[in-house]
């Protein structure tokens, strides 16, 4: 996929409002060959995904030697909406807690005083961490409107020349 098509996806409507959501599923293969797929918190920053993880989290070593990776980010109404984006990931270790972390933790129901809590106790508990940014190299936005999966829209090809 080109990267302006891959731009395009990600620059329509129902594809903004996915990546303003608060949850992604990060799928990659874990050190024992077998798949993963986590829920996990992320931000964008109009040109990647940027999510956040200790630096001892089991998936780093697994996202060090395999950085191919996959994301979906959906609705739980019908008809779903669900952004697919591939890419690879780059890991960035930082010190203290990055900026995205604390933005994108930023939309849970909290008071401000347990605001302030949940900031000083992940202050206290993280030294640094690892910033996981993925480039998207591919996206396909599902809509069930205007687009559907593959498949479906193999079978409506079929329905209709029948």
């Amino acid at each position: 996929m080109q990267q302006r098509e891959v731009h395009e996806v990600l620059n329509r409507p129902i594809s903004r409002e996915l990546l303003a959501r608060d949850i992604t599923r990060l799928a990659y293969v874990a050190k024992d060959g077998t798949p993963r797929n986590v829920p996990i918190a992320f931000t964008w920053n109009g040109s990647e995904i940027v999510m956040c993880t200790t630096k001892n989290a089991p998936k780093l070593p697994s996202l060090r030697r395999n950085p191919a990776v996959a994301l979906t980010i959906d609705t739980e109404v019908h008809p779903p909406r669900i952004l697919l984006i591939r890419g690879r990931v780059e890991l960035d270790v930082v010190d203290g807690i990055p900026e995205e972390y604390l933005r994108m933790n930023g939309t849970y129901q909290m008071s401000p005083e347990q605001r302030v809590e949940w900031e000083a106790e992940v202050r206290s508990l993280y030294d640094g961490m690892v910033r996981v940014v993925v480039t998207p190299t591919w996206a396909k936005l599902i809509d069930f409107e205007t687009t559907l999966p593959t498949a479906i829209e193999e079978l409506v090809r079929r329905r209709a020349t029948r």
